[in-house]
């Protein structure tokens, strides 16, 4: 215990929030209780509550981290490259290495899009959640804008839900890609690479201009 008392608060904070998001992504969140994060990360359930309020307040700070780290790879993706294409290939690949090293996060991103900021009791993680998800967009926005100005994309793109179906193309494909890897493998003689290369390129096709 006393080397416990000589580690910074956020060091405990970030050991348990580590734990909760095994648990989360092993057994969902409904499954999960604060005895089973308390066990998992080594704390007494007493200790937990020192350092977050309920189990809300541990997932609210988890679905934040997770959109700061989608923001990181989405601006990263776009500032390393120049053209159209290339920037989509590299929001791609930034994509599935995100998936890949924070499957949890890549899942709560997707399962926490809407805040209702009417509801009482609405954590302050939550409005952050949702900023940050705003300038996501804004971010996806101006690639699409500079696309269309080049001629890369069609100009009669509807930016709005291109965004969205953007989201929800490229997330599906990269999920299904790795919940079905030894199927692909199996029925279509393809790696998981080859397949999700193979998606990606359709899916640009689809909002690219044919003559551009």
């Amino acid at each position: 215990m006393a080397r416990r008392k000589k580690e910074p608060r956020s060091a405990h904070r970030e050991k348990i929030a580590a734990a909760a998001s095994v648990l989360f992504l092993n057994q969902g969140i409904a499954a999960t209780s604060m005895d089973d994060i308390a066990k998992a990360a080594g704390y007494s359930k007493a200790t937990l509550y020192v350092y977050f309020q309920n189990k809300d307040e541990l997932v609210g700070i988890l679905v934040l981290d997770s959109m700061k780290k989608l923001y990181h790879y989405i601006v990263s993706a776009l500032e390393q490259q120049e053209t159209t294409k290339e920037q989509y290939n590299s929001i791609c690949r930034g994509l599935v290495q995100y998936q890949e090293e924070f499957p949890f996060y890549f899942k709560t991103v997707l399962d926490n899009i809407n805040i209702d900021f009417e509801r009482h009791g609405c954590l302050p993680e939550e409005k952050e959640t949702y900023q940050i998800g705003e300038e996501i967009n804004e971010k996806i926005k101006e690639f699409l804008l500079s696309g269309m100005d080049k001629g890369d994309l069609r100009r009669n793109l509807s930016i709005m839900p291109t965004i969205f179906h953007f989201w929800g193309m490229l997330s599906g494909l990269i999920q299904l890609a790795a919940n079905k890897e030894d199927y692909i493998a199996k029925t279509m003689g393809l790696s998981k690479s080859e397949f999700l290369e193979y998606g990606f390129q359709m899916l640009y096709c689809s909002i690219a201009d044919k003559e551009g």
